[in-house]
Formats: structure tokens, sequence, C-alpha cells
């Protein structure tokens, strides 16, 4: 999967770690290994108040790159609705990291206590639900509703009054070198992540209007929706060199390769602007604009393809979806995170989100005949039977406010794959190595229309 170099350069103390791992779409990840089962957590749901590890209360009121103050008093709205043993199964089995250090807040018996915004502030308290509290739910801040919430069909096609806004990853264009997102294996060609998500959208939004969807597309060409550009975050390249005891790093990246181009103003400038700002961007947009029920963020994938000019074909291609989760304690050190976790959980986005996502990544498996991926290292977890669906905790999955499905289909350097992202899309089949074969733009479109359908015909009410 896209786990990209990025992960590297932890070993190397940047402070910038949050943006370059936990923020990052995966990419170019080792080859997968057998399928293993997923470590189980130590903690079971009779166990006692977890109390968390001391902690250096200046660290946790520090932001991650680019990240804005929360205001705390927004989980105020979540009080008494949710019970300790429901704040614990989910943080048991989405949202922490199996086998990590403790987290940043301790359970008691009656409320969560989280380490707030202010240095030196007592930790807020966040009362649990007891069995003489109302059953009634808060609103809380989300803007989405549920299948279960959506007015009845009366006979109106399945995805009707649902209202999606399809994420095209990364930029594309005149970005795409910049992103490490274009690939080419002889002159005269290429493929380009941000250009294939785009035309997938196009694609899949003609088909879900279809149904009766309402959508949105986040990214509308192959333009930034920030304003800022690499420039533009200089100074906030070199404040994370600096944290991270480079005073004085290289400029530019112009001649080296490996881990050493992750130790210049240049290389943190562009990950900041295409990696974090955009991202926020379009945090933005969905949040106050569009205000959606779910995200789509159309991904492909890729294994390790070594140096872009003379990349390598790889023998394995695979899916994989990911739902918001599997926090390490590093981020929930910085409160931003801590905070927009706890909104999500309080906010009971997972118990939509999970079953969509395993929904869609059947139909894509059925469309798209890919074997799942099996994740190796800590970032990602198991979270339910779906071997398609995986747990880990991007800035994409954590910003929007509302259920968000991330795919990952395909391999673009598998040979038969990029062959026929090449194609572009079409309908049928057509000759490619010698086989009559499906677009795979077709294929990803029509899978996730499935799952779509099968999801919201089970949970949708019909009058």
């Amino acid at each position: 999967m896209k786990i990209m170099r990025c992960l590297t350069s932890c070993a190397l103390a940047l402070a910038s770690a949050a943006m370059l791992s936990a923020q990052a779409p995966p990419n170019s990840p080792p080859a997968p290994a057998p399928a293993a089962t997923p470590p189980e957590p130590t903690a079971t749901p009779s166990s006692p108040p977890t109390t968390p590890a001391t902690q250096d209360p200046a660290q946790l009121v520090k932001l991650s790159p680019l990240g804005s103050k929360p205001d705390w008093t927004l989980l105020d709205a979540f009080a008494r609705s949710m019970s300790r043993e429901e704040f614990e199964k989910a943080w048991r089995e989405i949202y922490s990291q199996p086998n990590s250090l403790p987290p940043p807040f301790e359970i008691t018996q009656e409320a969560l206590l989280v380490p707030g915004g202010q240095t030196g502030e007592p930790p807020r308290r966040l009362s649990f639900q007891s069995p003489a509290d109302s059953a009634d739910r808060p609103a809380g801040s989300g803007y989405w509703r549920s299948a279960s919430q959506l007015p009845p069909l009366k006979g109106r096609p399945v995805l009707s009054d649902l209202v999606i806004a399809l994420d095209p990853g990364h930029i594309g264009g005149q970005w795409a070198a910049m992103e490490e997102r274009l690939l080419s294996f002889q002159p005269g060609e290429a493929i380009q992540e941000g250009d294939l998500s785009q035309l997938t959208a196009r694609v899949l939004k003609k088909y879900l209007t279809d149904l009766g969807a309402i959508v949105h597309l986040v990214r509308e060409n192959a333009e930034p929706v920030t304003s800022l550009r690499p420039q533009d975050l200089d100074k906030d390249a070199r404040q994370l060199l600096l944290e991270s005891g480079f005073a004085s790093p290289t400029e530019s990246y112009l001649g080296l390769v490996g881990d050493a181009k992750l130790l210049t103003v240049q290389w943190q400038r562009e990950k900041l602007f295409y990696r974090v700002s955009e991202i926020h961007a379009r945090g933005e947009k969905v949040n106050r604009q569009i205000k959606p029920d779910i995200v789509l963020c159309l991904h492909f994938n890729a294994e390790s393809w070594g140096d872009a000019s003379a990349p390598q074909f790889s023998p394995v291609n695979h899916l994989h979806t990911l739902v918001n989760g599997c926090y390490a304690n590093s981020e929930l050190m910085q409160q931003d995170v801590r905070f927009e976790m706890l909104m999500r959980l309080f906010g009971r986005v997972h118990e939509e989100e999970l079953p969509l996502a395993s929904a869609v990544a059947e139909g894509m498996a059925r469309s798209t005949g890919l074997t799942p991926y099996v994740y190796t290292t800590p970032n990602a977890r198991r979270v339910s039977d779906n071997p398609y669906v995986y747990a880990r905790n991007l800035l994409a999955n954590r910003l929007y406010l509302c259920p968000v499905v991330y795919l990952e289909p395909y391999v673009m350097n598998h040979e038969e794959t990029y062959r026929r992202l090449l194609a572009g899309h079409y309908l049928g089949r057509t000759l490619i190595g010698g086989r009559l074969v499906t677009s795979a733009i077709e294929d990803y479109a029509r899978g996730v229309v499935d799952g779509l359908v099968k999801h919201y015909q089970k949970n949708r009410r019909n009058s």
C-alpha cells in the first residue's frame, strides 16, 4: 500500500512525523506478508479504569502541522450520551493502536478525563451515561445522517436524498511529479493518480446521480483546493526542521536521493502544501459547504516501484478500504488530533462508517476480483471480520466530520493494471496484453455503486 518513504523519516526523529505518516495517504509499502490474525488488545470490557502514563503538560497542548486550536467546549454536547462500556469498546476495538502506550487521557468509572488546550488547567471531564440517564442521544455537532435517518424512500431510487462528497485523491496535472504520483514505463505515456481519481469521480457521479443521490466533487479539476503554495509554507517547513534538531537544513533536494531529500526545506514545504494544507482546505469545503452524509475518498494504490526514472512492475494486485481509527499515543499527544478523535468517537461516526465501508469493500471485491491487502505495520488494524477493511488515522478521514470510506484499489505498477489505466475509461472489453479486459475505472465505479446500493437497501426505510 502507499506508506511511502515518509515512514523512514520517523527514524530520523522529525518533529513532523505526524504529517509524514498518520496524515499521509498510504503509498509504496513493503510487499504484503501472509495474512495473520491481528493482535488482540489486552484491555477487556471489565478492565479497571484506565490511567494515562505520565505526560509532559507542555507537550499535550501542541498542535499537528498546520493544525488549528480546537474549541474543547464542543465536546460538552456529548456529556452523558455514551456509557463507559460503549466508549471503551469503541476505543479498544477501533480507535486505539493495539499494544500501544496508554493514551493521554483517563477513563474512570464515571467520566473521561482528557487534557484540554491550556497548560496547567485541570483535565476536562466528560461524564459517561449512567443507567438513570435518558437513553436519548444528542444531535451532537454532526451534519450527516445515517441510512436509517434519511427520509423514507416511498418507492423512489435507493440513494434518493443522500448527499455524497466524492474526494478525488491527490491533485494530478502539473502537480503529479511533485506529489510522486506520476508513473511512466516508457516515453510518451504516463498515468497520474490525481487524474485517475478525478476521472473515476466523474464516472461515479453520473451513476450515483442516476440513483437519486446528490453528488458533489471536493476537487473539480487538476488544481489544488488550497490557496497556499509551497513558497507560502517556508516558515512552517523551517520550524518543523528546527524542532527536529536541523537548524541549518539544506535548501533544495536537487541531486539528492533517499532520506537526504526528507531533510531539505524544499521537501518539507512541498509536503506541507499538497499533503497537509490541501487536506485542510478540503476539510473546510466538506464540513462548511457540502455537509455530506458520507465522503468517498477515491485513490489508487501502488507498490514500491523504485527509481521513478526506471520504475519496476509489481507482481501483486490488491484492494482495501480504510475507516478512521488506530491512533498511536504519539498522535494523541497533539491536542487537535486528540480532540478530533474524540469528536468522531462520541459522535458515533464509526457506527455508520464501519458497515458502510464493509459494504463498499464487498462491492469492490466483486467488481474487481482483487484480493485483500494485508497490513504488516502497526499504523493500521483490522476492525471487523471483513479482510478488506482496516482502521487507520489519516488526515482526510479524521477531519471530515461524517462517515468516510477511503478506497485503495489496484496496484498502479502491476503490469496489466497499468495498461488498463493507460486505456482510461471505456465500456465493454478491449484487448490488452493478449486478453480482452474491462476498464479498471468502470470496475472501480461499478463496485462502489454496488456496495452503496446494498448498504442503503438494507438500512433505509421505505415508508
